[in-house]
Formats: structure tokens, C-alpha cells, sequence
């Protein structure tokens, strides 16, 4: 949040999870929600996803991705050999598996409702056998040692973030992103295929495709997906309403500004030859008698 100026700027209320967090924007008592949803090496935070997914109608307002470092921190005197539990979010835990796995193979690992959470209990407990995953922001406030340096399995690290409100879509910037669940109707061959190419046709990139259970009995599966483009654009909105109107049911979870760079180029050829191709067959029913 800090690396959002106007972020910065608001009144900053802790929540233990990222669903609560959500579930107080939900609720009103808050007025945004800032969220981890996917991880360069973990993949998608479920707890967030399933909450945008299931339990909320909220809308995404926009994407914030961070390099992510992980440290090891541990009470005062404290040292890795004397480490006997690790106590992290698990997606942590799944960023650092090699570190541990070659320098803390014996340790039992324990699950908190995020890294700064896990530093904060390690600090309570003041045990020189326990230590936390987490950012040097959380070990320097809570006053643990960084006792291992950069233990994250990959360099290339990295977190997105969403921040989410009850309603509202962004205004297009020319570099957004959209974010869609889709439910089938039927579950029969091709009905995946004859989704995507509704994207396809469109020149749409799908930055993002993943399924998740529906919850509602084994086999039965949702698809999560990312679009280039924003949902004013002609393109993204005629795909969409196609969908909706032969294949599927589609949940809107929000157009907003995507995070560096995209194929800005490409959407707005497509959406320009799909708005000429509209002129066009509106000026031919222009002509239909009264």
C-alpha cells in the first residue's frame, strides 16, 4: 500500500486475513480492501480469488505488483541453527521450500494469516528456537534479527495485489486489464474451446486462465480469467455479451489499470476495426423502411 501515494495517504485498518479484509469492504466498514491474489512462484492466493469468486460482489479497482523478498527473522541472540520451527503464510512457505529444504530440513512449519502476522507472533513468544518468514519492514517494527537474507527460491519474485470496493469501474486508461469468472452451463466436449474462441476471434489476449471448484460437488469447475482490455472497449464487451447469451454465465469482477506495460497496439486495432465494422452494419440497418 505504501507504494500507492494516494493509498499512503488513507487511514489504515489491520485485518488477520485476506478474506476478512474483504469481507469488511463487503460489509462497509471499510472503504477499500488492499489484497495479495497471485504469486509469480505460488500462483493464485485461493483465499482471495474464492472470495471475488463466491462470496462478494466486489469490484477490482486496480492491480499493484511488487518485487518480493523474503527474510528470515528470529529473536535477539537467535541464529539458524538454533531454528527448530518455522512459523510463515503459506505461500511463503511455498516461495522458500528450497532454502528450507537445504538449511532447515528438520524444522516443523507452522501457518499464521500472513508474514507480518507470523513475525509479530515470534516476536511475542520471544523463543530463540522459532522464526518467521517475512518482509524487513515487519521484522524492523516488530525488533527481530534478519538471521537469513533473501531465502526466496526464485529472484525474479513477485506479488500482485488488488485493491477492491463495493462498486465502481475505473475509467479506461488504454492499459487495463479485466477480470471475469466464468461458469458453464453445460459441462460437454468443446465448451471450453468455444469459450476461448470468442476471445480468440476478437484478438483479446487472455493474460491469465485458471479453473477453480465451484464448491458445488466434485468435478464441477469454474475457469478465472484475465483479459487485456477494459470492458468499454467494443471488443471486450461484444465477447462477453456472446458468452452470456450462448455459452455461459459470466461474473464480472472488475476492469481497471493493469501494472506495466500491455499490447495497448493490438487491442486498439481490434476495438478500432470492431467499432468500423459496427458504424457499418448500423448505417445498413439505418436504412430499413418505418
Amino acid at each position: 500500500m505504501l507504494s500507492q501515494p494516494d493509498l499512503a495517504e488513507c487511514e489504515r485498518v489491520l485485518f488477520t486475513s485476506m478474506p476478512a479484509v474483504l469481507n469488511a469492504v463487503e460489509n462497509g466498514d471499510i472503504d477499500l480492501g488492499f489484497a495479495a491474489i497471485e504469486n509469480s512462484i505460488e500462483g493464485t492466493v485461493n483465499a482471495t480469488i474464492d472470495t471475488l469468486a463466491f462470496s462478494s460482489q466486489l469490484q477490482i479497482q486496480r492491480e499493484v505488483i511488487i518485487p518480493i523478498s523474503m527474510q528470515l527473522h528470529g529473536v535477539p541472540g537467535s541464529s539458524v541453527d538454533s531454528i527448530k520451527r518455522v512459523v510463515t503464510f503459506p505461500h511463503a512457505i511455498a516461495q522458500c521450500r528450497v532454502w528450507l529444504r537445504e538449511h532447515l530440513p528438520e524444522a516443523e512449519h507452522s501457518a499464521s494469516n500472513s508474514t507480518a502476522d507470523a513475525v509479530e507472533r515470534v516476536a511475542e513468544l520471544g523463543d530463540p528456537t522459532v522464526a518467521a518468514i517475512g518482509p524487513r519492514l515487519a521484522g524492523s517494527i516488530y525488533g527481530l534479527d534478519e538471521i537469513a537474507s533473501d531465502i526466496q527460491d526464485n529472484d525474479d519474485n513477485q506479488t500482485r495485489f488488488v485493491t477492491v470496493a463495493q462498486r465502481g469501474v475505473p475509467k479506461i486508461t488504454g492499459n487495463d486489464k479485466t477480470s471475469i469468472v466464468i461458469f458453464q452451463r453445460n459441462d460437454r466436449p468443446g465448451s471450453l474451446l468455444s469459450i476461448l474462441q470468442e476471445f480468440s476471434a476478437r484478438s483479446i489476449n487472455l493474460s491469465k486462465l485458471e479453473s477453480r471448484p465451484t464448491k458445488q460437488g466434485l468435478g464441477d469447475y469454474c475457469f478465472i480469467m484475465d483479459l487485456d482490455g477494459h470492458i468499454t472497449d467494443e471488443v471486450i464487451a461484444d465477447a462477453l455479451k456472446n458468452i452470456m447469451a450462448k455459452q455461459a454465465d459470466v461474473k464480472f469482477l472488475g476492469s481497471y489499470p493493469a501494472a506495466g506495460t500491455g499490447s495497448t497496439e493490438v487491442r486498439a486495432e481490434a476495438n478500432a476495426a470492431w467499432t468500423k465494422a459496427k458504424d457499418w452494419l448500423d448505417g445498413i440497418r439505418a436504412q430499413v423502411s418505418e
